[in-house]
């Protein structure tokens, strides 16, 4: 073990100022709620020009591909919950199986947590390991989920996740799946990036 002494020669390191310690404390908070590595931006999607209209919008993982999704209203295949997919963002092109998708609905008073509840509820109907938390989606105060989709029909629980949050203009919810749980942890970064850059469109 060293000894402390008071006569050391060496330079005093730079103390950090309080946003430093500020800053680093928030980003060892992320890195251990996550454990997943930072995703390349790679463009955005939900502002002018996007391939989907969305109420907000934010940043793409290098090579994923938005594509707007058309209503269901014969089947309602495309609703769940008080909300409705209206875009589909892929990963196939950097090798993942699975997709971001974004669901928007409700009004702008509504309540995130009880919004992803209801999303959940229809989602999976069968699951195990629901835990919910309060988050942050870049801007916006926001609920998340963590759980496993037990559906008789899978060959195995598959992780999934979302998070929601509400705007002026309704509610969005942002939900990754994934094949199964090792292509789910593959998409991660993504799905992290996405959260942490929302902003108004």
């Amino acid at each position: 073990m060293g000894v402390l002494s008071g006569c050391s020669s060496d330079p005093e390191p730079d103390r950090p100022t309080g946003a430093a310690k500020s800053q680093a404390k928030d980003g060892a908070k992320s890195a251990a709620k996550t454990g997943t590595p930072a995703a390349a931006k790679g463009g955005t999607v939900g502002g002018a020009g996007s391939p989907c209209a969305l109420p907000v919008s934010f940043d793409l993982a290098a090579g994923w591909k938005p594509q707007a999704v058309k209503d269901d209203t014969e089947f309602g295949l495309t609703r769940q919950g008080p909300v409705t997919l209206v875009c589909e963002i892929d990963a196939k092109p950097t090798g993942n199986i699975g997709f971001l998708r974004i669901w928007t609905g409700g009004r702008s008073g509504d309540d995130p947590r009880k919004a992803l509840e209801a999303f959940v509820a229809e989602e999976a109907k069968d699951r195990d390991k629901v835990a919910y938390a309060g988050t942050k989606a870049g801007e916006y105060a926001a609920t998340e989920v963590t759980y496993l989709n037990t559906n008789e029909f899978l060959d195995a629980p598959k992780k999934e996740r979302a998070f929601a949050f509400t705007t002026p203009k309704g509610v969005v919810v942002v939900h990754l799946g994934g094949l199964d749980n090792e292509e789910h942890e593959g998409m991660l970064p993504a799905y992290e990036l996405a959260k942490k850059s929302v902003r108004g469109a």
